[in-house]
């Protein structure tokens, strides 16, 4: 079917013409634009184009931009900013883009792949859990599993972290604690998912956001899967303790700059100290910031080279974080 006659039961163009007008005006009409309901082809979804699902209309009028290392500002074309036709509301249009790569941890190679039906599944699971971005899923015209995603308006957490005034020994007695709580409401949530027999699957620093609308730190892009042995959660758990050493650092403290900038604690690190998953980054915090807790710097060291047992699921993470927490309102004074 031509793309210019919609099927039976979906908008005409002069029907989303009309939508387009009453939500920008005339001037923001575009002169040519396609109406899409088979995004297989996902290139082929352009600026002011039209994506029809379930007879509802987006307005695309942008993409997203990844934020993984080494590929910032990069943009993913599979993942279209849109807006709502009727009623107006931006959307994030998540479409099918089948993607695999390995990662390392230690010596153990995982294999992780693109999985939109898990992230369809997971969020019906999380529907009503205020700690994860929401959104539904359909299946457009070919089939392909379409994730419509409520847009979250607020700064990525690790930059407004970023953002506190200080040095690190300022920031860590007068800040850390209330991150820290934040953090361990981030870590009650994917024991949520993994309780529900879920993971997320690509947890990192950059896929928490602060949702400013409801003061609430929120989990997003949970459409990783990787491929598991024995500890279905491993690499959910390797990528808490990343975020973790990355807070209480306020940053990721590099071998290469202490080398250059404090060769005095650079002589005192062994290879042991180093992180498991990065090895060019220090673990054991507490040789860097002597005054960090004891409690705190055992739950990042298991996360080392020297780590000689691992976390095997979330509460055992959460029962020593409490006692964290615990050392760390001591520190603060109880706030």
């Amino acid at each position: 079917m031509n793309e210019d006659e919609p099927e039976p039961g979906l908008p005409t163009r002069p029907e989303l013409i009309e939508l387009m007008t009453e939500l920008g005006g005339n001037a923001t009409v575009p002169t040519r634009f396609k109406v899409i309901t088979d995004t297989s082809d996902f290139f082929r979804v352009g600026y002011n184009d039209v994506v029809v699902l379930n007879s509802t209309p987006f307005w695309v009028k942008g993409y997203e931009k990844e934020g993984r290392f080494g590929l910032d500002d990069e943009p993913k074309y599979w993942v279209r900013r849109a807006v709502e036709l009727r009623g107006g509301a931006t959307r994030i249009l998540k479409l099918v883009f089948h993607e695999t790569f390995t990662t390392r941890i230690g010596d153990v190679e995982i294999k992780c792949f693109r999985s939109p039906r898990k992230e369809a599944r997971i969020l019906d699971l999380v529907r009503e859990h205020p700690n994860f971005m929401h959104g539904r899923w359909v299946l457009d015209r070919a089939g392909n599993n379409v994730r419509i995603l409520e847009f979250i308006r607020g700064k990525r957490y690790d930059v407004m972290v970023d953002e506190l005034a200080g040095d690190h020994e300022e920031y860590f007695h007068r800040h850390f604690s209330g991150v820290f709580k934040t953090y361990i409401e981030m870590v009650r949530a994917i024991k949520f998912l993994h309780d529900h027999g879920e993971k997320h699957g690509d947890i990192r620093r950059d896929h928490i956001l602060w949702d400013r609308e409801t003061g609430t730190p929120r989990w997003i892009d949970f459409d990783y899967n990787y491929e598991h042995g024995e500890s279905m959660f491993a690499f959910d758990l390797h990528g808490l303790g990343n975020i973790l050493i990355y807070l209480a650092g306020r940053g990721d403290v590099l071998v290469p700059e202490l080398y250059q900038l404090q060769p005095e604690i650079y002589n005192r690190l062994i290879g042991e100290d180093l992180s498991i998953s990065y090895r060019n980054r220090v673990a054991n915090l507490q040789k860097v910031y002597p005054y960090i807790p004891d409690s705190l710097n055992l739950i990042m060291r298991h996360f080392s080279v020297g780590a000689p047992i691992f976390y095997e699921n979330t509460g055992q993470m959460l029962d020593d974080l409490a006692v964290a927490q615990g050392d760390l309102e001591k520190l603060s004074g109880g706030a």
